[in-house]
Parts: C-alpha cells; sequence; structure tokens
C-alpha cells in the first residue's frame, strides 16, 4: 500500500504503530498487522484507489454533518460551539436552539463569517467546507444538554454535555482509610444457597463484615450471561454489561415460594433435594445443575405473581415502572434470551446470533417481530426475573449502609461482550467483529491475550453520542458505593487482536477519545455518588495514570507488582493515597498459591510456559519471596525469632495474615482483600490466557460463610485490619 495513504490511514482510525511494552522495550507493529486491522474496519487494503475513496467518503460524511451529533466539555469554562459548513452557506444566519437538561430553552442567532472564529477548511470534490469555533453566551450546569440547528430542511442535534473535572469522593475520606473485601459471587459456599453464591448470602456476608469494620464487600463483575447456556460462565464474557445475572437470584427470598403450590411440587418432588445438596457438595460450581434447578421455580415463580397482582399492587407496580424506564434495553435482552432458548432446544450448537439463521440475526426482521408478539408472555418471564434482581441487589446495598459501611458494594465492569452478545445483536454498527479485544504480552500473559470480545469502533460511540457508555455506566452504578473499570486503560487505547491471528502478540492499540470517556464517568460518578476505581495493570502507557489521577480516579497497586528501582518491594507507606491497595486478584494466585509456586507448576501444566523459561521463573520468585521476608521483618511484622531465611519458610498463616497486616498500614485510602487468603486456599479462580485448558470461574471456596463467621483468629485479623486502618 502507498505510504501516505497507510499514514492517512492509521491517523484516520487511530491505531498505535509503536508501543512500549511491558518489560519497557519499544515495539513496532509489523505492516501486515495493521493492514488486518484496517481490513477488519472496513477498509479494502488490497486495492489503494478504492481504499482512499473509502477513506475520503468517510471523511466527506463527517464534515457534512453541521454540528457533530456530541460534545462533551468540563464546567466552569466558555462552551465552544464548532460548526462545519459548506462555503456557501457561510454568510447565512443560523439559527440555533439551545434546550438545557433543566428544561429552558435559548434561542441565537449567527452569522458564521461575522460572529465565529474560522478554524478549518476542507475540500471534497471542489467544494469547500469550512470549521468555524463559536462561543456560546450561556454558562450551562452539570448535565447533558441538547443543541440543534435547522437549515434547509434538515436538522442536526448534538448532545452537549457539560461534566465536572473530577470524579466523586465521600467526604468521609479525609477522616479515615478504608478497607474491604473482594469476592467472586458464584464461589460462595452457604448452607442456604442452591450450589452458586447468590444475593441473599452477599447480604449474610455485608453483615458480618461490617460488625468487623469493613466498608465495603467487591463483586465480580455481576452482568447477564446467558440462560440457554448456562457452561459459558466467564463474568468477563458477558452478553449484556447492562443488566445482572440471574443465577445469583436467592428464589425463596422471591414473593410466592411459601405460597405457590406449584414451587412446592417442585422442590418436593423426589429427586430436588438430592440434586440440591449434589450442587452444594461440588467442589467446582456446576452451572447447569443450578439453571436446571432454578429455572423451573423461577419460572413457577412469575406464573404466581402474574395471577396475584391484585394482591401485590405495590409490587406490581414497581415492575411496570422497572420495565417502562428500563426501554428497549430490556426488551432486547428479553427476546434475545427467549430466542436462544429456542434454537439451542433443537440444536446445541446454536451458541448465539452469529449463527442463527439469516432473518434471525437482525433485531427488526419480520421473523424475530413475529416471535416476539407470540412469546410475549416469555419476554415478561425475563424481564420480571431482572427486576427481581434488581430488586434484590438493591436490598444488599440497603442493608449494607444500614449496617453502617461507607461504600457498601463495588462492582465491576468488564471490558467488553462476547460476539454471541445480547449487546451486539442489538447494535452491530457500534463494533467491529474482525478483531477481538487482548492484551499484548505482559507480566501475566507470557504469550498475550486474546480474550475473544469484539471491540466498540471509536467513531461509532461518537456518531452514536456516547449514549452506550453513558448507559454502561449509568447501569454500573446502581446500588454501588465503588465502581471498579476492568482494564481502564481501555478509556484510553485497547489492543485489537485480529480475527485469525496465529498469536495475541499479532495486533496493535486502537485509540479512544479519553477525554470524553472520563468527562462522562465522572458526571455519572457524581449523580451515583459512586468512587471510580481504575485496574491499570498490564502493559501501562505513560502518562495514563496521571490523567487518572486528575479525573479523581482510584489507581490499583498490587502488592507483588510494587517493587523499587533496587528490585526490593516498596514500603506499603509509600503507595499513593490515591488508590487502592491489593494483595492480589482474581488473575493471580493465592498467597499460598504464590508461596508455593503453584501459579508457575499450573502454567507448566496448562502450556503458558515452556520448560525453558521455567528455571529463571523459579529463580525470580525465589529472590521476590526472600525480599518480601526481608521487607516484612524490616518493618516488624514478623516476631525477630521468625525465620529470616526463605527456605526455611513455607506460607503459613502467621506469614499470611503478616502480609495482610503489613498491605493493611498502606497509605492508599482504599485496601481490599480476598476471601481466599483467610480460607488459606490454594487454587487460583482464573488462569489468564486460558480457556478450557483449566475450569476458570468455577472454583469454589473451601468454607461456607456460616464456618467462616466462626473462625476466630481470621475475626481476630478483621479487627486488626479496622484498627490499622483507622490508626
Amino acid at each position: 500500500m502507498d505510504k501516505q495513504l497507510l499514514s492517512d490511514l492509521i491517523a484516520f482510525t487511530g491505531i498505535e504503530t509503536q508501543f512500549t511494552d511491558a518489560w519497557g522495550n519499544q515495539s513496532e507493529v509489523a505492516e501486515k498487522n495493521l493492514l488486518t486491522l484496517l481490513s477488519a474496519q472496513g477498509f479494502t487494503v488490497d486495492n489503494d484507489a478504492l481504499a482512499r475513496e473509502q477513506l475520503i467518503e468517510r471523511q466527506q460524511d463527517h464534515w457534512e454533518q453541521l454540528l457533530d451529533p456530541v460534545s462533551v466539555q468540563k464546567s466552569g469554562q466558555d462552551t465552544q460551539i464548532e460548526l462545519k459548513l459548506p462555503i456557501a452557506v457561510a454568510n447565512t444566519v443560523l439559527e440555533l436552539v439551545l434546550t438545557t437538561e433543566q428544561g429552558k430553552t435559548h434561542s441565537f442567532s449567527l452569522t458564521p463569517t461575522e460572529d465565529a472564529e474560522l478554524n478549518q477548511v476542507m475540500v471534497f470534490d471542489g467544494e469547500e467546507y469550512q470549521q468555524y469555533q463559536w462561543t456560546l453566551p450561556v454558562l450551562l450546569e452539570l448535565g447533558y444538554h441538547k443543541l440543534s440547528l435547522a437549515l434547509g430542511g434538515s436538522e442536526w442535534i448534538q448532545s452537549l454535555i457539560i461534566t465536572p473535572s473530577s470524579c466523586f469522593q465521600p467526604a468521609e475520606f479525609k477522616k479515615q482509610k478504608q478497607w474491604g473485601v473482594s469476592v467472586q459471587l458464584y464461589c460462595v459456599r452457604s448452607e442456604q444457597n442452591w450450589g452458586i453464591g447468590d444475593f441473599s448470602d452477599l447480604r449474610f456476608l455485608l453483615g458480618h463484615l461490617a460488625k468487623q469494620g469493613a466498608d465495603f464487600v467487591g463483586l465480580n463483575p455481576i452482568h447477564a450471561l446467558y440462560p440457554a447456556m448456562p457452561e459459558s460462565a466467564s463474568p468477563y464474557s458477558p452478553s449484556s454489561r447492562r443488566w445482572l445475572n440471574i443465577i445469583y437470584l436467592a428464589v425463596p427470598e422471591i414473593v410466592g415460594f411459601e405460597q405457590c403450590q406449584q414451587v412446592k411440587q417442585l422442590i418436593d418432588a423426589p429427586g430436588f433435594k438430592q440434586q440440591l445438596a449434589a450442587a452444594r457438595a461440588t467442589k467446582w460450581v456446576d452451572y447447569t445443575a443450578v439453571t436446571r434447578l432454578k429455572l423451573p421455580v423461577l419460572k413457577a415463580l412469575y406464573q404466581w405473581f402474574i395471577e396475584h397482582q391484585t394482591e401485590h399492587t405495590e409490587l406490581a407496580e414497581a415492575f411496570s415502572v422497572f420495565k417502562q424506564q428500563s426501554g428497549e434495553s430490556l426488551l432486547q435482552l428479553a427476546l434475545y434470551d427467549a430466542i436462544h432458548a429456542h434454537f439451542i432446544q433443537n440444536d446445541s450448537n446454536a451458541w448465539g446470533w452469529p449463527v442463527w439463521p439469516d432473518a434471525w440475526q437482525k433485531t427488526d426482521s419480520d421473523e424475530v417481530l413475529a416471535f416476539a408478539k407470540e412469546h410475549a408472555h416469555e419476554l415478561d418471564f425475563y424481564c420480571y426475573l431482572q427486576f427481581v434482581a434488581h430488586q434484590q441487589l438493591a436490598k444488599a446495598q440497603s442493608f449494607a449502609k444500614d449496617q453502617g459501611m461507607l461504600l457498601g458494594l463495588y462492582r465491576d465492569l468488564a471490558v467488553g461482550v462476547s460476539e454471541a452478545s445480547t449487546e451486539i445483536w442489538a447494535n452491530p454498527d457500534l463494533y467491529c467483529r474482525g478483531a477481538s479485544v487482548g492484551a499484548p504480552p505482559d507480566i501475566l500473559g507470557p504469550k498475550g491475550q486474546n480474550w475473544g470480545l469484539p471491540p466498540m469502533l471509536p467513531y461509532q460511540m461518537f456518531q452514536q453520542a456516547y449514549r452506550p457508555m453513558i448507559d454502561l455506566f449509568r447501569a454500573n452504578m446502581q446500588n454501588s458505593g465503588a465502581l471498579r473499570i476492568d482494564h481502564v486503560m481501555a478509556l484510553l487505547r485497547l489492543w485489537w487482536v485480529p480475527k485469525g491471528a496465529d498469536s495475541a502478540g499479532e495486533g496493535a492499540y486502537i485509540y479512544y477519545p479519553i477525554q470524553d470517556l472520563l468527562g462522562i464517568l465522572a458526571l455519572e460518578s457524581h449523580r451515583h455518588q459512586v468512587v471510580v476505581i481504575g485496574e491499570d495493570l498490564g502493559t501501562v502507557p505513560e502518562g495514563i495514570r496521571e490523567i487518572l489521577g486528575e479525573y479523581g480516579m482510584y489507581s490499583y497497586r498490587v502488592f507483588f507488582f510494587e517493587k523499587a528501582e533496587d528490585g526490593g518491594y516498596v514500603s506499603p507507606a509509600h503507595y499513593p493515597v490515591q488508590a487502592m491497595a491489593t494483595l492480589t486478584t482474581h488473575d493471580m494466585p493465592t498467597l499460598i498459591g504464590y508461596w508455593h509456586c503453584d501459579d508457575l507448576n499450573l502454567g507448566k501444566e496448562v502450556g503458558l510456559y515452556q520448560e525453558h523459561q521455567l528455571p529463571a521463573l523459579f529463580q525470580s520468585r525465589h529472590e521476590d519471596k526472600q525480599k518480601i521476608l526481608n521487607s516484612l521483618h524490616g518493618h516488624q511484622m514478623l516476631a525477630p525469632e521468625f525465620s529470616h531465611n526463605v527456605d526455611q519458610v513455607g506460607m503459613s498463616t502467621e506469614l499470611s495474615f503478616a502480609i495482610q497486616r503489613h498491605v493493611a498500614k498502606a497509605s492508599s485510602q482504599l485496601l481490599c482483600l480476598q476471601l481466599e487468603d483467610w480460607m488459606e486456599m490454594t487454587q487460583p479462580v482464573n488462569i489468564p490466557g486460558t480457556s478450557d485448558e483449566y475450569p476458570n470461574w468455577r472454583r469454589k471456596l473451601t468454607m461456607t460463610l456460616e464456618q467462616l463467621t466462626q473462625q476466630e483468629n481470621v475475626n481476630l485479623l478483621l479487627q486488626d485490619l479496622t484498627r490499622l486502618r483507622r490508626s
């Protein structure tokens, strides 16, 4: 391809041709990878003339919009309006109408050549377009405003978003530091649940930890998955990030459970109690068994509710309001789940809409609309499950606040959705299905990672006025005190892996409009009073942490990664204040797993590491463990008689608790630990870079919640954490 054309295409699509890898080395993206990613975005890269024509067409489409679909600007500054005009109308008097979110209307008349500043000129097919900048003579409040311009029978509408300069931070943060625990909800065992953790278990855990002085419980993504295909269990490959995973419903808490005769028949049926006991007893979550237990009972409870609405008018009214406020997105999820169940009954390979018959791949086809009409009752059932899930989650958050927790729930927003998702089915133009989100080789994934998540197209995000992102932020800030943004670097750039690439390393970074996205995130953060935490691990571009910090976002500091220049471990007392300190994550080994190198041995078993790589990895781990031991002794976190020689030290309760107390003294505002380390577990919940090689997202906790509350040594540790955080 012509070098100038390639350069123009790269600039238009935001591809980064060079980047610094996780080890600090400069990497150049191969031209073939650049061409593959351009092809994935619709450019005919094997025909220069056609590719140039496609580029000009897209550029011209942009310039023919007199007003951009969206403009995001900070409050406290003059609001600048950009107008793109054919030269023939540059002297025309234009009429603009501003409608504020607060309901006020302002009308303006201006002649661009007289009242605005010319700042750019473009020519297409001999026609000149001029871009003018005009200062809006109104000071706007925070929020979503509408600016419209009518000309020649056409109208252009801009979403004018005025944002705060930083995210929300509670006033209480100035008084003391906070701590909490993260939990993969599906891993939770209890004496009451149906083989998987549920919202009732969550409330139980919140109550216990609140008594010990904790401020929050962090959750894995609880996004909607696939009821018709329960073994597609990764919380990071959801169907919809706007809706909840109904498998977490606490069935006995749903209205009608005690009264419904059909439910009684189901749970009293021969075999039900044995199946329930078996689902509880398994070492790994059996998603299929749990779904088979829950779904028939949920259907019976929905039918009971429909038949007894007159006795529960307040609940019926709340359900009606919920559907009305949720709009088209909820109906699309319900429709998708119903169609998915319909197809998979006849064909176990009907894993998602990309393999359905052509007519069913469009949400507005005659076949899909007819199905929706014919199965309205089933769609309403799926809507009801979302309604109940939102109620149970809200109950958990309300309970946490009543128990005195400052934040309560801390939710997790996944970086994308799977190709089979409702989100892509309902909005296919937004996504690039010819590529997948992933990561280049780094410390956590030596081979790089391909997550199988089609990325959003930056230009389409802009054309849709960032509405999908606004909806995402809003949905995930509901019923929470904090929101973790998984792979927060995605707000700046995402590693795109072309479909069919031999390895995840054959990709490139593509840039996103970070200032706009951070502004919207800050606005929604204030409206929901939610603290925002950015998971900034892996390959972190230079300057990103500073940008996120300026926006009041909390960084993510993992003890094992916080090393000084001399190779020793940074004292937690020197961690940034605006950060969450943690020992490990769902992508890392437990404390015991780390100390005993279980992750390296597992990595060898599943093919992540080659034989020749292991000696150096084991040696590096041995050296790191000695430095950790040195650091603990240097900070008087271990008794003087505790061995100083790592060759003589295995992981023990004393050492584990010492490390946790050590990190609890961090200067960081937030501290997050894991239930697994209190239970002294060895196996990880996930091994990055694997799919079928290891049963990711299935490993249960080794204790029930009821057993955990009786562990006196753990309760003493939690009280120490509270004392250390408040001292």
